[in-house]
């Protein structure tokens, strides 16, 4: 497989990877591993859905309330990382985070399936259940709660976006002869406008 392309926006490339997952991945070609840290200093990680990604950052959905909530709300810097099997490519992102906006939540939130929707309500993310008859008596007080309707959205329940400071395109060569090109902005550049310096790695 060639290696990676000569691509000076790392916008632009992660798009063209995606495109090319969402081709060859069986599963979920945007599910991606996002990295927090805790209050006690120690990392966790864990997998979600990326839903949104343009020269703003990556956006992804979840329960505030939860541990990675309450760690990105806490210490708003996190890392990202997409693996690709099927390509033999991986993609790592550092960067700030920032909440969405309400109505950008909202308009998300909306187009859900009902039943997710519902499971929003139901699910008290991240801490201690008894069974899963409990979490089972709780999505159906809800779903008989909002069964006439739209489900409004949990004011516990948003988005995050997280603005890269960093790039890391990988792909797999020969003999572990990888390419590796590393992103990071121009210090002279912000926001959507940033140019980017490139570096090649040592695999």
């Amino acid at each position: 497989m060639a290696g990676i392309p000569d691509e000076p926006d790392p916008f632009r490339l992660f798009d063209l990877w995606m495109v090319d997952a969402k081709e060859s991945e069986p599963n979920d070609p945007n599910a991606m591993a996002v990295a927090t840290v805790g209050a006690d200093g120690m990392p966790s990680i864990r997998m979600v859905l990326l839903k949104g990604a343009d020269a703003e950052g990556f956006v992804f959905y979840t329960n505030y309330e939860s541990r990675k909530g309450g760690e990105l709300l806490g210490h708003p810097k996190a890392a990202l990382l997409f693996h690709w099997k099927s390509l033999r490519r991986q993609v790592r992102v550092e960067g700030r985070v920032s909440q969405v906006s309400d109505e950008e939540a909202d308009a998300y939130f909306a187009s859900r399936p009902k039943q997710s929707q519902i499971g929003a309500w139901a699910s008290q993310q991240s801490r201690p259940l008894d069974g899963r008859l409990e979490l089972e008596k709780r999505v159906a007080l809800y779903a008989a709660k909002f069964a006439l309707g739209k489900v409004p959205r949990p004011p516990y329940w948003s988005g995050f976006r997280i603005t890269p400071v960093a790039f890391e395109f990988w792909q797999d060569g020969a003999f572990r002869l990888h390419d590796r090109i590393r992103y990071t902005p121009e210090e002279a550049t912000a926001g959507t406008n940033r140019s980017w310096r490139r570096q090649r790695l040592y695999p």
